[in-house]
């Protein structure tokens, strides 16, 4: 099965894979702000009880927050691809992807052949 059979499944997960990202995006900057209120009073950089500096903290989320943020832009990428037609194609080999993995990864790029090789 392809693209081509299934494009309202292929359309429905990447709108669920970015709106829930927007949503990842949306609680990590709250979270990003809440680390940042608290810690604005003091330039110490106290020590929680379970021994991670807050600034340790801050930077965790602020790398989650650009991990999100970088995931989203996939998505908007594959959105593009699908409107202009080459959505589902192997950037390596041009072979066609098959639409369980695009369903499951709806930003992939690769085949799974030329996803390994690249990783090796």
């Amino acid at each position: 099965m392809s693209v081509e059979d299934r494009p309202h499944a292929v359309e429905a997960a990447l709108d669920f894979e970015a709106q829930r990202t927007r949503g990842r995006i949306v609680a990590l900057e709250r979270d990003l702000t809440a680390l940042q209120d608290a810690t604005a009073d003091s330039p110490d950089d106290e020590h929680d009880p379970e021994g991670a500096t807050i600034a340790f903290e801050r930077q965790q989320v602020a790398s989650l927050l650009a991990a999100a943020r970088s995931r989203l832009a996939e998505l908007d990428d594959a959105r593009a691809r699908l409107e202009l037609g080459d959505y589902g194609r192997c950037a390596d080999c041009g072979q066609a992807i098959p639409l369980e993995r695009l369903l499951a990864r709806p930003a992939v790029r690769r085949c799974a052949g030329c996803e390994a090789r690249a990783e090796r």
